[in-house]
């Protein structure tokens, strides 16, 4: 085996780019590993605790590109290093039209006609960025991450000042004006506008409005500490008001997992004063009381599409028939629901479900209680988040490339103890561009396992998505229910499905 890297010297390329690169060059049959990255110490930290480091990488720089690949041989690893730079000037090709900038400084200056930047840097030097967007009058959304707390608050002072939006940092999604950013899904225009403090719980509440025949005027990421005691809801209080401003708004839907207490008073307050029916939903938080009557408080994002659909059309949309489950026999000890997700939101609904019906044997890496946090050797329902900090260090987002998810697919379906599989692909802009074809080597495995040692196994996901999405919805479904995997119809229809198919 032969490792070797090339550094590219004073060479920046934003992580949503080299994230996407990394995964193309990992998918190389002739690839054992690769990593590609800024030199940041993070980086060069997790590409030593993979056995890649060598003495280029050590001596590289926050301003150096890293490339490191590992093939069988050091020719294998020249033409692979050659192939990197073909997909990267693939990458980089620039549309027609586009116009390139030095610094962001200049683009400000000459681009008089942009109104809003996207920061993708490392997080030491998103917050100098944004403070550059913010004086040049543009509006903002961060996707990086590892920005202080103390960088949030002033920005979203500054935002709050001077009239424009901060969204994050890390905000993964948003719709301005009919365009999707980020991780975002291609879904209808229509009268409902969304203040989200989470990024892919934002993607599923925008999916069931399309689902349920309306649509979203805006979409508005907050990032996910906005709701936080120091934070303070700057950003979702301002987004709020400019939904009540907006004419073409004639619903708020208002999402975070659920805030400090102090700060979710003050958010319902906020929405009492709106002259406009609001929908809010602290997912899984009981519901609050004396709620000013122009408040709808919904608990998941299935319930919280439809209220917002129903208040814009005057009428309840229509109760889906119950998704029809596989008839399993399952062995003695058989018990166990492992959820295995890319999307927190996601996760973060199915593990409230079930851990309100099984609340002893429920375990996740998302659960805000000690108790059900999970454990070196935790035992019973298990649901990961794999798009948390812990699983993404030195690493593409599993909704970019899910390699990790798909090896703990395989992994899970081999212990005895496991009757459901969940899991669900998330498409859009930004995403894995065929994510059930990436899980399916992994969905057969786990099938043949289990078969070959006498076991059933149920299989259960869910697509979020629509199929005006690059990746279409209907052909990723049939992708999978090929596979004799059962497809719901919502985050929460994961957690209602495995729990009915456990009995």
């Amino acid at each position: 085996m032969h490792v070797k890297a090339v550094i590219k010297p004073n060479t920046y390329s934003d992580s949503m780019s080299l994230m996407a690169l990394s995964t193309k060059v990992n998918q190389l049959p002739e690839v054992h590993q690769a990593m590609i990255g800024m030199g940041t110490g993070l980086n060069k930290q997790v590409i030593a605790e993979v056995g890649l480091s060598t003495p280029e990488v050590e001596a590289a720089t926050p301003r150096d590109q890293i490339i490191v690949v590992q093939c069988d041989t050091e020719e294998i690893c020249d033409e692979v290093l050659a192939k990197v730079e073909e997909l990267r000037a693939e990458g980089m090709a620039k549309p027609a039209g586009a116009t390139s900038y030095r610094t962001s400084r200049q683009a400000y200056e000459n681009a008089t006609d942009t109104s809003l930047a996207i920061i993708s840097v490392p997080g030491e030097y998103a917050a100098d960025e944004a403070r550059a967007a913010l004086d040049a009058g543009r509006h903002v959304l961060m996707f990086s991450d590892n920005v202080s707390v103390e960088d949030e608050i002033s920005l979203k002072q500054q935002g709050h000042d001077a009239g424009l939006l901060v969204m994050g940092p890390d905000c993964g999604t948003a719709i301005i004006n009919g365009v999707g950013l980020c991780f975002a899904n291609v879904v209808a225009d229509g009268p409902v506008g969304i203040v989200g403090a989470s990024g892919t719980g934002s993607q599923e509440l925008s999916v069931q409005i399309d689902a349920l025949g309306s649509g979203v005027s805006q979409l508005i990421g907050t990032g996910g500490r906005d709701l936080s005691e120091a934070v303070g809801g700057i950003m979702m209080l301002d987004g709020l008001r400019m939904l009540a401003e907006d004419p073409a708004t004639t619903v708020i839907a208002l999402l975070s997992k659920p805030p400090a207490a102090s700060v979710a008073e003050r958010v319902l307050s906020a929405a009492g004063e709106v002259g406009k029916p609001v929908v809010v939903c602290f997912i899984g938080a009981d519901t609050p009381a004396n709620l000013p009557e122009n408040v709808t408080f919904v608990a998941n994002t299935l319930d919280a599409a439809r209220a917002a659909v129903e208040l814009a059309t005057g009428s309840a949309p229509a109760q889906p028939a119950p998704v029809e489950l596989p008839n399993l026999t399952f062995a003695e000890g058989q018990t166990d629901i492992r959820g295995l997700f890319c999307g927190g939101t996601v996760c973060d609904e199915v593990f409230q479900a079930i851990a309100l019906a099984q609340p002893e044997r429920t375990r996740s890496n998302v659960a805000k209680r000690a108790e059900q946090q999970i454990e070196r050797e935790t035992k019973g329902n298990l649901l990961i988040d794999f798009g948390a900090d812990e699983y993404t260090q030195g690493r593409p987002h599993p909704m970019i490339d899910p390699t990790l998810r798909s090896a703990e697919i395989v992994r899970h379906a081999a212990d005895p103890a496991t009757a459901v599989l969940l899991i669900d692909v998330e498409l859009g802009y930004g995403s894995n561009p065929d994510p059930a074809g990436a899980a399916a080597p992994a969905i057969a495995e786990a099938f043949a396992a289990a078969r070959a040692e006498g076991r059933e196994l149920a299989i259960i996901a869910y697509v979020l998505g629509t199929d005006r999405d690059p990746q279409d919805k209907a052909a990723q479904t049939a992708t999978l229910t090929q596979l004799g995997v059962t497809v719901v119809d919502s985050a929460i229809g994961l957690a209602d499905a495995a729990l009915r198919t456990i009995g």
